[in-house]
Formats: C-alpha cells, sequence, structure tokens
C-alpha cells in the first residue's frame, strides 16, 4: 500500500470505532473493546458479559478480495478437520463468515490512500474468532527468549507444525472457486511482486541496488529450476514466526493466516527462520527447524541445501513491504535494518548458490 502516512493514534481511533460499530452485526455482549495487535490489520479482543472473550480482525484494504478471504475460512475448516489446532470463525446474524462494514473515510484528509493511490477506502472486510488460550513463542518486538536450548525447542515445534500443514494440503482438494495469492516466481521477483517492487526502494544505496538487481535475475532462473511439483509447492501458511503460534501446555494453535497462499514449502521454513539468520543461535534452530520437519513429512538434503536461496527471496520481500509504505513510522524504522539483512543474504547466496 502507498500514500500519506496515518498519525498512528487516529489510525488506532479509526479502527477501534469501525470495529465498534461493527459488533452490532455479531449476536455478542460485549462489554469491551481492545487492541491486541493493529499492523496490517487491526486486531482487538472483545471481552463479553460472563468472562468470556473473542477476537475480532478488521481488515487491510485491497489486500484479500472476498472470495479470497472464504478460501481462507475454508482452509480453516479443513486444517481444523484434520486436527490441526487453529482459529474458530464466530459467523454474523447473518451467518456470514465475514461483514463488509462502511466506514465513512471516503474523502478523510488524515486517512491512508487506497492500495491504488486513490481516495481512501470505504468498505473493511471484518471477521470474529473464538477467543484462544495460550502464550506466543516469541515476538517480533520481542524476539525469542531463551537459550539455546529454549531457541531450539521451539523451533523443532515450529518444523513439526509446518509439516503438518503441508501434509494436510497435499492430500486436500480445495473447493471451488477457491482463491488465494501465490508465492511463485512471478509475486517474489516478477514485475509486479506481491509486497512490491523492493528494486525500487529509494533507501538503497547504488551497490545495494545493483546488488539486488543482480540476486533478482538469479532468484528468477533458480526458482524456475527447483520447479513447482506437489512435493516441494502447495498451500502454505507463509507466515510461520514464533509470535503466530501460541502455546497452552501441549496444546499449539495457528493463528494469523492472512499471507497464506500458494507457494514453496522451503518458503515457509525460510520464513519461519529469517529473522534470526544473523544470530548466534540460527544453527541450533535451524537444525531443530529440519529435524522437527523431518518427524512428520519428507525433506531431502538436497532439498534443504536449497533453502538459501529461500532466504534470499524472502529478503526481498520485506525490502519490497518497506517499499509500499514509505513515509509510514514503522518503514522509517525498519528500514535500514531490513535493507542490511536481505543485502547480507543476498550476497551469501550469490557467492555459494
Amino acid at each position: 500500500m502507498t500514500g500519506r502516512a496515518l498519525d498512528p493514534a487516529i489510525f488506532l481511533a479509526e479502527m477501534q470505532a469501525l470495529a465498534q460499530a461493527a459488533l452490532a452485526r455479531w449476536d455478542l455482549a460485549a462489554t469491551n473493546l481492545a487492541p491486541i495487535k493493529v499492523r496490517e490489520n487491526a486486531v482487538f479482543r472483545i471481552d463479553l458479559e460472563g468472562g468470556g472473550r473473542a477476537v475480532l480482525r478488521v481488515h487491510r484494504h485491497g489486500y484479500h478480495s472476498d472470495s479470497a478471504l472464504e478460501s481462507e475460512f475454508a482452509w480453516l475448516r479443513a486444517l481444523e478437520s484434520a486436527g490441526i489446532q487453529v482459529p474458530r470463525v464466530i459467523r454474523s446474524r447473518q451467518g456470514r463468515n465475514f461483514e463488509l462494514v462502511e466506514t465513512g473515510w471516503a474523502g478523510s484528509a488524515g486517512h491512508l490512500a487506497g492500495a491504488s493511490g486513490g481516495p481512501a477506502e470505504s468498505v473493511r472486510q471484518i471477521d470474529v474468532f473464538e477467543w484462544i488460550d495460550g502464550r506466543q513463542l516469541g515476538s517480533v518486538e520481542s524476539g525469542i527468549a531463551g537459550d539455546e536450548a529454549a531457541v531450539a525447542a521451539q523451533y523443532l515445534k515450529i518444523g513439526a507444525i509446518a509439516a503438518r500443514l503441508h501434509n494436510q494440503t497435499a492430500g486436500w482438494q480445495p473447493p471451488p472457486g477457491f482463491r488465494r495469492h501465490a508465492w511463485d516466481a512471478a509475486g517474489l521477483v516478477g514485475e509486479a511482486p506481491l509486497w512490491g517492487r523492493f528494486w525500487e526502494l529509494e533507501a538503497l544505496a547504488s551497490a545495494e541496488r545493483n546488488l539486488l538487481t543482480r540476486l533478482r535475475r538469479a532468484l528468477a532462473v533458480d526458482l524456475e529450476a527447483f520447479g513447482m511439483t506437489p512435493d516441494r509447492y502447495g498451500l502454505i501458511h507463509a507466515d510461520l514466526v514464533p509470535e503466530n503460534l501460541l502455546i497452552d501446555g501441549e496444546r499449539i494453535c495457528v493463528i494469523d493466516f492472512d499471507d497464506a497462499g500458494f507457494g514453496w514449502h522451503l518458503f515457509e521454513l525460510a520464513t519461519s527462520l529469517y529473522f534470526i539468520t544473523g544470530e548466534g543461535v540460527y544453527p541450533a534452530a535451524r537444525e531443530a527447524l529440519i529435524r522437527g520437519y523431518r518427524s512428520e513429512r519428507a525433506l531431502s538434503d538436497a532439498a534443504i541445501e536449497r533453502l538459501p536461496l529461500f532466504l534470499a527471496v524472502r529478503g526481498t520481500t520485506y525490502l519490497g513491504w518497506v517499499h509500499t509504505r514509505q513515509g509510514t513510522d514503522t518503514a522509517r524504522e525498519l528500514t535500514p535494518f531490513l535493507v542490511e539483512r536481505a543485502c547480507a543474504v543476498a550476497d551469501e547466496y550469490l557467492a555459494t548458490g
């Protein structure tokens, strides 16, 4: 999304007001609405009469069509049927998985412009889920806690969950009309990548831009050579990072399927590892992730040798992400780190790939 930066306090107030208005579409006795995470989507905790809770999600504008969002719910139902713990939707009064709610923001001087750079959006998709007890394995803000052994134990769980997801999709026939975006070569390094033309990021120095241009050409060739056979490509979560796993005793629940789509299984694993590639715990986490994956699904040594390919391509997506959000506080804060990390991974890949 490109457009004018919106003050975070204004954005939160708008999201909270929209979420509050949307609650009338559900049969919920809400007593309070509190923000959990307000980033791409705005996620709120709903406190209910009697002490219960639920979760309300206001979707970002333009990321998913209505059919793509319905497809997310179809996959969630299939995963639950396969014994994988995932969020369970609470349908609205009209029996719908989500509602389209008028924002009233069109023409607002302060609101962020839409994805096309045109006027602010007038409708948002909003859904509600049952509350899930548990703690996050980690978060973007705080990282992953614990010593090497503790981190390895966490990545062992992530690897096993990733394999179980891939096993389910390998044997599942999506319903007619199923639509999700594709993390394929076109969606990653084509002319219009899903998250933006990373090589055009203004913050790049000349040497960095040249490096990423060379990387883009190499990735296009290598992704095509790797192939898209069902043993290595299919429906993936695409954001299987520690903060998207909730742990409650022995129970593990996978949350936040917003980025889910069709992609390489190794892209899934690269996403889980990317933000610790420069840390001392990385080798132990990588080994544990692979071991966890192999406890549930086959993964050859030859495939693992291509993991650097997917780490490199994952890094480019984050540069595209900040490129399409230039001017926002988040982009200003994250860009130097993301450029440094992506260029380091790119250098390593081009030197050894």
